[in-house]
């Protein structure tokens, strides 16, 4: 059985991240829903601050496979905000079961893996080997508010 190498929260603080408020839903649902050990999340956006920070499509303007990157990062942390709200501290997490990453994307960027890769790093560099999840990167073609990622996680919690 995988155990925590870290305290999660120690470790962000460690990384020099600091949660974000959690975002309050944007329309007709909730953020995270709790079934067994398993706490599912709604798909989470780029926000700081109440705004979308990273908008637009992978592929036009200025943004890089590194901006897709930080806005993956971002989006993480707004969703483990959600999750101490739902449990009062990220120490009950037991592993991360599944990431879904959906990339804003023009047509013919194919790079949706690096910039979900934002996301699958902060698991790992937080959770370490329960960080390790599966995975899914896609290429949409608009996202809510224009932003430039939306992912949903799936996380084991103990019991």
């Amino acid at each position: 059985m995988l155990e925590l190498e870290k305290d999660p929260e120690a470790k962000l603080k460690e990384l020099g991240l600091t949660l974000p408020q959690a975002t309050k839903p944007l329309a007709s649902y909730i953020p995270t829903l709790v079934v067994s050990d398993l706490l599912f999340t709604s798909g989470t956006l780029p926000i700081k601050d109440g705004k979308v920070v990273y908008l637009g499509k992978m592929g036009e303007k200025n943004n890089t496979i590194e901006i897709g990157y930080e806005a993956s990062k971002l989006t993480t942390l707004n969703s483990l905000s959600a999750v101490k709200e739902t449990l009062g501290s990220l120490s009950k997490i037991k592993r991360i079961v599944k990431v879904t990453g959906f990339v804003n994307s023009s047509a013919g960027f194919t790079d949706q893996p690096k910039v979900i890769n934002g996301a699958s790093d902060l698991l790992v560099s937080i959770f370490g080997e329960s960080g390790k999840h599966v995975r899914s990167a896609l290429g949409v073609a608009e996202l809510p508010l224009n932003a430039l990622v939306e992912i949903e996680f799936i996380y084991q919690i103990k019991s």
